[in-house]
């Protein structure tokens, strides 16, 4: 799969409608169709290219996902095969006589190459039928692609809320294989992240296959996950919680709120600092820090406290 963003390679902003995408792909692919543009490597692999950043970005769902995490992000959970699930934009091209075959699955999934033809020229054996696997009018199957390797990484809490790239490392049959893989800010933990490509080498000349990353979140001493939500427990003297109090709060990712006491707070009251959870993983926002409020007494007393809560009990309290 390509590098580059694919609002870029379509010469889109992030704001363009639907229509844009549509207008901007019909002009540039046909500009370098490979009909057009025979035994021209550099067009094909434009061609590639733009195929990939139409079919994702004309799609409402794969969209979403790749301006919510980016192209890194989105490349780490999409392969090549679910970016082009459904895809087809066979009939825009039929407009301008050029061949009619599912031609992207051929492309992409690998095929004789292709042999020159005059611009235009359509039907079995010719126009994209060439280009993406067909010769002499037989079609050739994408060669199947190598076996997946399934990875477990280890991360924080704070790493799987807020998100972190890490540097992983496995074995394959000619040795040590360094990876880098981006985990999303609110990952949950047994959730799987695709790496395309980077995984065992096809036996039949086919694409490689991928790495499938599980993120296993580590347990964090002060910290517990509720789905999108945080709570941490915070140690209250009795007069704060008689009189109210305003008391410091640590969240996760280091910041210090201030959270109010009311009077009167009973030992084991969650309070809610609302957005100071976890980012959602599939939305925006975040989700709720609750706050465990534990009254705690001292283990000694001096003279003047026990004086002071004799008198008080005297008063029934």
């Amino acid at each position: 799969m390509g590098e580059r963003d694919y609002y870029e390679i379509l010469g889109l902003g992030r704001q363009a409608s639907p229509e844009e995408i549509k207008k901007a792909y019909r002009r540039l692919a046909v500009k370098y169709h490979p009909d057009r543009n025979p035994d021209d490597k550099a067009a094909e692999d434009q061609f590639k290219e733009l195929s990939e950043a139409y079919a994702v970005l004309s799609d409402p769902e794969k969209r979403k996902q790749y301006d919510m995490y980016g192209h890194s992000g989105f490349q780490q959970q999409y392969s090549q095969e679910d970016i082009f699930r459904n895809f087809n934009a066979g009939d825009m091209f039929k407009e301008f006589g050029f061949g009619n075959e599912d031609v992207f699955s051929q492309l992409f999934g690998g095929g004789r190459r292709r042999t020159s033809r005059p611009y235009g020229r359509a039907g079995r054996g010719g126009g994209y039928g060439d280009f993406f696997g067909e010769f002499g009018g037989e079609r050739h199957m994408p060669r199947r692609k190598g076996a997946d390797v399934a990875v477990d990484l280890h991360v924080s809490l704070a790493e799987a809320v807020f998100g972190t790239e890490r540097l992983i490392a496995f074995n394959m049959e000619e040795g040590v294989t360094k990876i880098t893989v981006k985990v999303p800010p609110g990952i949950a933990s047994g959730r799987k992240l695709r790496v395309s490509g980077k995984g065992r080498p096809s036996h039949e000349g086919g694409p490689p296959g991928d790495v499938l990353v599980t993120v296993r979140v580590d347990p964090n001493p002060g910290f517990q996950r509720e789905g999108d939500d945080l709570s941490v427990d915070v140690r209250v003297r009795p007069s704060q919680a008689l009189l109210g109090a305003k008391v410091p709060v640590e969240t996760l990712d280091g910041k210090t709120l201030n959270l109010t006491i009311p009077p009167g707070t009973a030992s084991q009251t969650r309070l809610r600092i609302p957005g100071h959870g976890a980012p959602r993983f599939k939305g925006a926002g975040r989700g709720d820090l609750f706050v465990r409020v534990l009254v705690t007494a001292p283990a000694d007393l001096t003279e003047r406290q026990r004086e002071l809560l004799e008198a008080l009990a005297e008063e029934g309290l």
